[in-house]
């Protein structure tokens, strides 16, 4: 297996802005990456050699609630175990410093559920909870 080495609160704006821009995510302009980075509560990131080949965030309150957010893994290095790496950095923060009963949730893409479903996480609806909601707000016009 190639090695990897994993940095625990090292996201820059340009390791965030260049590994986004591999994969199929929304653009967002550099100022406005600068300020929603600093409120994070816990980022990783992951390097083979001197290159950042994926990212994952954690933020919230840092107590009762937690959003994964930003899970990325450069498109080549896909389906190589990278992205459970990031997930068991994050979910390990998130136990550590969580209290009994924290919520933790996460948007997956389409098609990603099941990876998440690898660290227990759950589709929803589920056994009485309604359906994960979300809204983008100033929203660019479609193309």
């Amino acid at each position: 297996m190639e090695q990897y080495r994993i940095e625990k609160n090292g996201l820059t704006p340009e390791i965030y802005e260049n590994l986004r821009a591999q994969v199929p995510l929304q653009h967002y302009d550099r100022a406005d990456v600068i300020e929603a980075l600093k409120h994070t509560l816990f980022s990783v990131v992951i390097w083979e050699g001197q290159v950042p080949i994926g990212i994952g965030r954690v933020v919230g309150d840092g107590r009762i609630v937690f959003f994964i957010k930003d899970v990325v893994v450069e498109p080549s290095k896909q389906n190589c175990g990278i992205g459970r790496m990031i997930m068991e950095e994050l979910m390990q923060y998130i136990r550590k410093n969580g209290c009994r009963n924290a919520y933790v949730g996460l948007m997956a893409l389409t098609g990603k559920e099941d990876f998440y479903k690898k660290f227990g996480f759950r589709v929803r609806p589920y056994d009485g909870q309604g359906s994960g909601m979300t809204q983008l707000i100033n929203r660019d016009e479609l193309m």
